[in-house]
């Protein structure tokens, strides 16, 4: 890859996929550690280090390497500084993800979820819990589709790639964990790549 964008006149983009990267990593160690303390901290924090083990911002700072000039320099450092439509899609992936999954993912030895630091933090239900969360979620969709609406100095493919891969979060976990249970996409993806509708 170094030596294909540095032909570019691109190399700076290796800085950028590679700083994503540690991000996540430190973000995973984070809740490795919080895990084996058996720590559960509160929703805000939490939240602090979810949006980045959410993997969304590595996956669209990665996602813009293969973009040609589109994605200049300033793009990268744009995304790099955690713009308001990026951490709104990060904040969805993953509250829509815990909601789905927090319950089967009890029932193993993994790092509490939103559901249950928000829980614990607010002495509230889960039924009230997802109900607020649900809330949080129609909000980071109205930053999105601000985000895409309101003239910026970056070009429209770098918010559609932030775009699109928040509308892949929705259809893996809308109404279960399909990233999980990925034979729950099967009748989707057939529908889209074997049986398409022709316009």
């Amino acid at each position: 890859m170094e030596e294909e964008v540095a032909k570019e006149g691109r190399s700076y983009v290796v800085q950028h996929a590679e700083e994503s990267f540690k991000r996540v990593a430190k973000a995973y160690f984070v809740e490795s550690k919080w895990r084996k303390e058996g720590y559960v901290p509160s929703f805000e924090e939490y939240m602090k280090n979810a949006q980045i083990s959410s993997g969304y911002p590595m996956l669209v700072t990665n996602s813009y390497v293969g973009m040609g000039n589109v994605a200049s320099k300033e793009a990268f450092e744009w995304i790099s500084n955690d713009p308001k439509m990026l951490m709104a899609s990060a904040i969805l992936s993953r509250l829509m993800n815990d909601i789905v999954s927090h319950q089967f993912e009890r029932e193993r030895d993994h790092v509490s979820s939103a559901v249950e630091c928000y829980i614990k933090e607010h002495g509230v239900s889960r039924e009230e819990t997802v109900k607020i969360f649900r809330r949080e979620i129609a909000d980071a969709w109205k930053v999105i589709n601000e985000g895409c609406m309101k003239p910026t100095a970056f070009p429209m493919p770098l918010l559609t790639r932030i775009l699109n891969i928040t509308r892949t979060t929705d259809v893996i976990y809308k109404d279960d964990d399909a990233y999980t249970k990925s034979y729950l996409l099967k009748d989707t993806i057939a529908s889209l790549l074997v049986d398409p509708v022709i316009v």
